[in-house]
């Protein structure tokens, strides 16, 4: 076994990822749909290399807003080892990104992998195709040392992350009691370390998504000529958005802050130990003041606690210029982040009434309409679990230090989808790094954490393997 710790996949896993990330594969542009196409060609053809039973599940079409439909990609599921006495790992990633043009303001072209001074470049790179190489690269690592798997290892390899996961979970129901049925454990490194410590990851929180739409008149008018005479819309709209969230954070719809699981004294002394440097966290971010002055208070509502973000209006003027316009329907985007013990359909009902009755008060002739287009719920695994043991004794084995045990702020809304649907137990371990700027201008993933991430995914299949078949 200690052949893996100087084991060093250096050049094949490189090489790999340059092929991929210079495959445009980003699920949100309809134009670049034949590249995502091939992308999960790609990903199957690589497992099918390694002698995997690989198949492409077709899961459909994608309506378009103007009404036509676009084929899914297809996802990838793959299966290596079916010995019955063994633990089976399901491991799952994505192969899609988000968009990127050089002209965004990258250093470099982010469809050309780049090494400077260690850190590869390129998008995709940390979310999520190095993550997703590194655990076939586990795999190859047995295969090369010609050793057995320690556990039958699955994958579920998908295109449209980024957008929703179209299609997904309906795949996972339809395949809950084939694909699924014998996989013990799930593993999802779709995430990234809090810091330069290596982390496990318990829990994320969801995600309630809203629209609130005013309409007054029936087409915009000019401000000069009807200003003063009309009942704005934008102006309805900007008041009801003002009773959310006051200045100090704190959400005012009510019911929504009663519903929050407490914080426990041993959450609490979790996030005492956990490595965060706030200075640091206020200069990545270009700020010199945070909501909290605090690492506990911060951690706990980065992760564990709900927030309200107004993300924008549409329909309101933006273009550079001026134009003086009185817009006849605007909408709101906000989102709330969903935490235990909360629930999107009392969210939805919730925000609803308050909103209509803070409306009311303002006796407008308005009309305002509040949808929920997103309902994704938060995911939160145990840290006893021996899934976690399992992933401690893989970091001191391979980093020789402790794990920080984190939650992330977002949502991965597939985590709750395989724990509703398939009832297993699931962790996520990232092997990204705090700095890698996951959807931003110049991703990348440091070469340090792609290599050592590899090493770490091999012990963490060895240290599965270890535990007892009564524990699931």
């Amino acid at each position: 076994y200690c052949r893996f710790l100087s084991f060093r996949p250096i050049s094949f896993p490189v090489v790999s990822l340059r092929d991929w990330v210079a495959i445009e594969s980003d699920s949100s542009n309809v134009q670049k749909r034949a590249d995502l196409h091939r992308m999960m060609e790609m990903a199957a053809e690589k497992l099918r290399l390694m002698g995997g039973t690989v198949e492409l599940v077709d899961i459909g079409e994608q309506e378009l807003p103007d009404g036509t439909t676009l084929t899914l990609p297809k996802v990838v599921t793959a299966q290596f080892g079916s010995d019955p006495n063994k633990h089976t790992v399901c491991v799952y990633g994505h192969v899609d990104v988000q968009p990127a043009k050089l002209e965004d303001g990258w250093a470099t072209d982010p469809y050309n992998l780049t090494d400077i001074n260690g850190n590869l470049y390129g998008r995709g790179a940390s979310d999520n195709k190095a993550p997703v190489l590194a655990w076939i690269h586990a795999v190859q690592a047995y295969q090369a040392l010609s050793m057995d798997l320690p556990v039958n290892v699955k994958f579920v390899i998908e295109g449209m992350e980024e957008t929703g996961s179209n299609g997904l979970d309906a795949m996972i129901l339809a395949q809950r009691d084939t694909f699924f049925s014998d996989v013990d454990y799930i593993i999802i490194s779709d995430c990234g370390w809090l810091s330069r410590r290596p982390a496990l990851t318990y829990g994320t929180r969801g995600n309630c998504y809203f629209f609130a739409e005013v309409e007054g008149p029936k087409q915009d008018l000019h401000s000069g000529v009807y200003g003063g005479t009309v009942i704005e819309p934008m102006t309805d709209l900007i008041g009801i958005l003002d009773t959310l969230i006051s200045p100090s954070g704190k959400i005012l719809i009510p019911g929504i802050r009663e519903a929050v699981a407490p914080l426990s004294d041993e959450e609490w002394k979790m996030y005492q130990d956990i490595q965060f440097d706030m200075e640091n966290y206020k200069n990545k971010i270009g700020v010199n003041q945070l909501m909290y002055n605090n690492k506990v208070d911060l951690l706990a509502h980065m992760w564990r606690y709900p927030t309200v973000t107004i993300h924008g209006i549409e329909g309101a003027f933006s273009d550079p210029g001026t134009k003086t316009v009185i817009p006849a329907k605007v909408t709101a985007k906000f989102s709330i982040r969903q935490v235990p013990n909360m629930d999107p359909a009392m969210v939805k009902k919730q925000v609803s009434d308050y909103l209509h009755s803070v409306f009311a008060k303002r006796k407008s002739p308005n009309k305002l309409k509040v949808t929920m287009v997103i309902g994704a719920k938060p995911w939160l695994a145990d840290t006893q679990h021996p899934l976690y043991e399992a992933g401690k004794a893989a970091v001191k084995r391979v980093f020789d230090m402790e794990p920080d045990l984190i939650r992330e702020g977002g949502t991965i809304p597939i985590a709750r989808t395989f724990q509703d649907v398939t009832g297993k137990s699931i962790i996520m371990m990232p092997i990204g790094g705090f700095d890698d700027g996951l959807h931003s201008q110049n991703e990348k993933m440091s070469r340090y954490n792609y290599i050592e991430g590899t090493k770490y995914f091999i012990a963490y299949l060895h240290e599965v393997s270890q535990i007892t078949k009564t524990s699931v």
